[in-house]
């Protein structure tokens, strides 16, 4: 409120503008109080470009006050930008928290998802609480923010919460400054907020006086339930009963992929996993993502992560599964709720019908989940954590980039699909959308680019894509009208993706290596050693092209790949390799088929893929002919070369060709020494590990190679294969022996999921550079 009359001389104004990740997170009754104990005048309110300050006072409180809101800003804020100007005095009265400003350009940032905090725990469990034991618990400083966000600024009346009106209770909380419910948007109680229901598999109500109870009661008599949670539904069972687990991969149609588990707390965790202190920090972040730790033993059903020897595991988050584990006593599959394939089920109807031939019975609620948002994966390497799916808890905040980003949509590629919009230096990385391979996941990746152009203020006026013609994220790009357009080769974007968040320009050497990319001369790249810019890249190095017969078949059949490897050494006597059990069974009117495939190229397109090497060996070991999940084979190649005892540094035979315009390096060598070794009687354990070196003397020796030939010392790593941890580490200290800068991904993740970020930094960059 300003005042009339003389204003004295002394005194001094500033307007303060806090840009950031600075609502829905208390930011504005943080600077009430800091304003009450500096004993200042003025006003703070929300806008679209963040939080606006006009504070009036004598001019030393007025220094400290501007100097406080970094210093102390509350813990889930994040200031990116502080900016001050000097005003004549108004004469305010008092310091008040004004009404939230709709107009003027967006620059507010989204909050994400929150873990319940300390205090709301204390309350839940505390019998004399008018909270006790209430689901919906939350404060300014935890709490759904980005799934129940319509629209910004974050104010009640734009969230999910807007149904239902505050009690006088609630509405006083809301409404005091001094109280850590001030403008907390989802605040609610027993009286006037969201509940709990139980139904059965059709919908029907079961219970809504004692649904959690019930339900974990249901949970110790071995029932599947679907429970509602922050971004969807998960499906939860035992995770100590092998039969029931058994019972929700089959009725999932999920065979082996492993399922996160949720404990208790970190004790429990413990007992099942090794946990370091690094991991233990993430585990209890407020993100609260699923963790990849290793395994301890057996304690867990078999059938939670067969043949694996990790574990996802996760703390409760939200104020429901803290009720849930007051009344079990063991920990719980939490695995997304869906089919195989399916984008994770969130809206109740669409549940039901999705659902209901899965779970036995639902525990939902009626507080609209407005974003679909899957649990973000994330694991610890050197230390630092290394993401392998962001989303829950970490999107939608913004990856600060290094450079000025005009406004580009990048939409991703096929699989683990995210897109990226960009905005000044912020790039919005989206939630995990899945792989986008059916109408539904495609129109949920419509609908979010949507959201966030809205949420974002961000109007495109580039796309970039990957040259994939037959990918559904790319034909939604090309269809895009009155809008610029570029094409990104998926590996340059790989391997921008790990520039841009490391904040690298000029030129790197990349080490690409993943599964599938398309090349731009129409075969299927995937073992490429690049020389790259944010603008272009020269292909320097890449395995020898196989043939994969089959096409995509060949992904889901590691033994077809087996073949292309022995026929493109053995022509067409590749059958007749004694060493080739894996052929052993197989039909021979399909071998036939394969031959002649193979010699006529028929449905055979010519691979350099890493990925499908490591298809082929695991087959060629008797590790796997078919897999059930993307990259199962070379998952379980890596625990079975992590078992061998003798780690001697010893590696197969190879040849790098350098007679064309890349090297080309042929593994023929090193097939034929496996066969050898399986004559021989060597063991799988040794043969993987064997394999897994010469991987690492490949790249060292290209890199060595590169470096001299172009005189660059900083190597990318980046794709899929990275997230084989043995391979990984190995590279990373031989490329350090050689003096090599080695930059691996920290912010996004190294698989498809982190290809947006490149292809939108390489898009922005063409059109600086007039390329676009």
């Amino acid at each position: 409120m300003k005042g009339e009359g003389t204003i004295s001389m002394a005194l001094v104004r500033k307007a303060v503008l806090v840009k950031g990740i600075v609502q829905g997170v208390g930011f504005r009754p943080f600077v009430y109080g800091l304003a009450r104990r500096y004993a200042l005048r003025g006003l703070v309110v929300n806008t679209p470009e963040g939080v606006q300050i006009e504070v009036e006072g004598e001019r030393e409180p007025v220094d400290r006050f501007i100097q406080s809101l970094r210093e102390e800003a509350p813990p889930l804020a994040k200031i990116e930008e502080i900016t001050v100007q000097q005003m004549d005095p108004a004469g305010y009265t008092e310091f008040t928290i004004g009404t939230s400003a709709r107009s003027g350009e967006v620059e507010a940032l989204v909050a994400v998802d929150v873990a319940t905090c300390a205090e709301c725990l204390g309350e839940l469990f505390d019998p004399h609480d008018r909270r006790y034991m209430y689901p919906f618990i939350n404060c300014t400083n935890c709490g759904p923010r980005f799934t129940i966000i319509k629209d910004v600024p974050y104010d009640r009346e734009y969230t999910t919460m807007n149904v239902f009106p505050m009690c006088p209770e609630c509405a006083a909380e809301y409404g005091d400054p001094t109280n850590r419910r001030f403008h907390a948007q989802p605040n609610a109680c027993h009286v006037c907020g969201p509940r709990v229901v139980l139904r059965d598999s059709s919908g029907g109500l079961v219970s809504q006086d004692n649904p959690v109870i019930l339900a974990a009661r249901l949970l110790r008599e071995k029932y599947i339930l679907a429970v509602k949670g922050l971004g969807g539904y998960h499906l939860a069972c035992n995770a100590l009963d092998n039969d029931t687990v058994s019972s929700l991969r089959e009725r999932k149609v999920r065979e082996d992929k492993p399922f996160a588990v949720m404990v208790k707390n970190l004790e429990q965790a413990k007992e099942y996993c090794y946990i370091n202190e690094e991991e233990a920090r993430l585990m209890m972040s407020p993100a609260r993502p699923i963790v990849l730790l290793r395994k301890k033993g057996c304690l867990l059903a078999e059938q939670v992560a067969p043949g694996n020897s990790y574990l996802g595991l996760m703390l409760p988050y939200t104020p429901l599964h803290y009720i849930l584990f007051e009344h079990v006593d063991f920990p719980l599959v939490m695995t997304s709720g869906n089919l195989s394939d399916e984008p994770i089920a969130y809206e109740d109807e669409d549940a039901f019908l999705r659902l209901g031939q899965i779970a036995d019975y639902f525990l939902a609620h009626n507080r609209v989940i407005w974003h679909r948002c899957d649990d973000s994966v994330t694991r610890v390497y050197r230390g630092r954590e290394y993401p392998v799916r962001r989303s829950r808890g970490y999107a939608p905040a913004p990856v600060k980039l290094s450079r000025e980003m005009g406004q580009v949509l990048a939409v991703g590629g096929e699989q683990k699909n995210t897109f990226c919009l960009t905005k000044g230096r912020y790039a919005f990385i989206s939630h995990h959308i899945g792989d986008l391979e059916n109408l539904e996941t495609l129109q949920a990746f419509e609908r979010e680019i949507a959201m966030y152009k809205k949420l974002f203020h961000v109007e495109p006026d580039l796309v970039a894509y990957d040259y994939h013609p037959e990918y559904l994220s790319t034909k939604y790009a090309l269809d895009l009208p009155g809008i610029k357009k570029t094409g990104v080769q998926h590996h340059h974007a790989h391997i921008a993706s790990c520039m841009a968040e490391n904040g690298l320009d000029g030129q790197v050497l990349g080490v690409a290596f993943d599964g599938t990319g398309f090349g731009p001369d129409g075969s299927i790249w995937g073992g490429e050693f690049l020389y790259a810019s944010l603008t272009d890249f020269r292909r320097i190095g890449h395995l020898k092209y196989i043939p994969m017969p089959g096409g995509a078949r060949a992904i889901k059949e590691p033994w077809r790949m087996a073949a292309g490897y022995l026929y493109s050494q053995f022509g067409h006597e590749w059958r007749e390799q004694k060493g080739a059990k894996f052929l052993a069974g197989k039909n021979e009117m399909l071998l036939d088929a394969l031959d002649d495939m193979m010699e006529k190229l028929i449905n055979c397109p010519p691979t350099s893929s890493m990925g499908r090497l490591f298809d082929a060996v695991a087959a060629l070991i008797g590790v796997r002919d078919h897999v059930n999940y993307e990259g199962q084979a070379a998952v379980e190649m890596e625990q079975i070369a992590l078992t061998e005892k003798n780690t001697v540094n010893i590696r197969y035979n190879y040849v790098i060709n350098n007679s064309g315009p890349a090297w080309e390096i042929d593994t023929g060598p090193m097939i034929r020494e496996v066969l050898a070794d399986l004559m021989n009687g060597v063991t799988r354990s040794s043969i993987a590990c064997k394999f897994h070196y010469t991987v690492k003397d490949i790249i060292t020796r290209v890199c060595l190679m590169a470096r001299e030939q172009y005189g660059e010392n900083r190597v990318c790593l980046s794709g899929g294969v990275f997230q084989n941890m043995f391979l990984l580490d190995m590279v990373h200290r031989d490329l350090e022996k050689n003096n090599f800068a080695v930059y691996v991904h920290r912010l996004v993740p190294t698989n498809d999921g982190g290809i947006s970020l490149g292809q939108a930094v390489i898009a922005d960059e063409r059109r600086k550079s007039g390329c676009v």
